[in-house]
């Protein structure tokens, strides 16, 4: 079941993808806190409705404690992945953003002594290859659309040390993150599944209500949820992958889920394609096929 919950989470977070390039807005100095509250409203409210009054699970509040460095790492490199997006292009940010899985199996291989099998480690391998070549493809080809239109970017926008240091930062503490999520679920078992996503969830609607009491009584800053509709369907997308990813994780060995997992990228890639009439050259294809090619040997294996 690890691999279904895996492809699911594929699908939504790269979905999720999508509705944040569509509601970014990069006038609104405040743009990231109000993603980070909307994203952080509706994980609660999904917490509160289908874990307490649907599934009616009974939450043990110590773990809200025992669970905040995972839910602190998640939250904190989302936090500066949506800051991040003020400053550069998500089609470059997002691949490097989800090199994170390479984090995660290091750290599984060194400090957990995770052991995967020679074709395991190939698709682990083409799978990150993939991710950045994605990345540096994306920009080879916005910049060729810009050059054709004779467009010049905008300065903030410009690809530069200090703008890919944001996905680089997202990368290494999102990674730490996944990590620590499968050393509490898989190798110590420390709460179950339901208990750690609630966990998480729960810490993530309290930081919204802290930053939305912050916007409106410090800053005089109002959300008007009604016209924050690319920003929900982001957080409710976001919420669903979330729900699948606890399952994937708690599931395999992080060391080989995590890199699949991170190749949602492509999924944005082609999402923006379709819906924002973006354009695919061939290289890209060829690697996007090339991930595709990791992800079924791994679905192979684990069948």
């Amino acid at each position: 079941m690890w691999f279904v919950h895996a492809m699911l989470t594929v699908l939504a977070w790269g979905s999720a993808d999508l509705f944040y390039k569509k509601g970014n807005d990069p006038k609104d100095r405040y743009s990231a806190v109000k993603t980070t509250i909307i994203v952080g409203l509706v994980m609660g409210l999904h917490a509160i409705v289908y874990y307490g009054v649907i599934e009616r699970i009974s939450y043990d509040w110590m773990n809200l404690i025992r669970y905040l460095p995972v839910s602190s790492m998640y939250i904190g490199s989302m936090a500066v992945g949506y800051f991040g997006l003020r400053y550069i292009e998500v089609s470059i940010s997002s691949p490097i953003s989800n090199s994170s899985g390479a984090v995660t199996a290091m750290l599984g291989v060194i400090l957990l002594g995770n052991r995967i099998n020679g074709g395991q480690l190939f698709a682990v391998v083409l799978i990150l290859i993939g991710i950045l070549l994605l990345s540096v493809l994306e920009k080879q080809a916005e910049d060729e659309e810009l050059k054709q239109a004779g467009v010049q970017p905008e300065e903030k926008y410009r690809f530069g040390a200090l703008a890919i240091i944001f996905p680089i930062i997202y990368m290494l503490i999102d990674g730490m993150g996944t990590f620590l999520d499968s050393y509490y679920l898989e190798y110590k078992q420390l709460m179950s599944e339901d208990q750690a996503n609630m966990s998480y969830e729960l810490t993530f609607l309290f930081v919204a209500i802290f930053l939305m009491g912050y916007l409106y009584f410090r800053k005089n800053e109002k959300i008007h949820f009604f016209q924050e509709q690319n920003r929900g369907l982001a957080a409710l997308f976001e919420t669903v992958g979330q729900f699948f990813y606890v399952g994937a994780i708690a599931g395999k060995q992080a060391v080989i889920a995590a890199p699949l997992i991170s190749s949602y990228a492509i999924i944005s890639v082609l999402l923006g394609r379709i819906f924002l009439k973006e354009k695919l050259n061939w290289k890209q294809y060829v690697v996007i096929a090339i991930v595709m090619i990791g992800i079924i040997i791994l679905g192979f294996y684990d069948g």
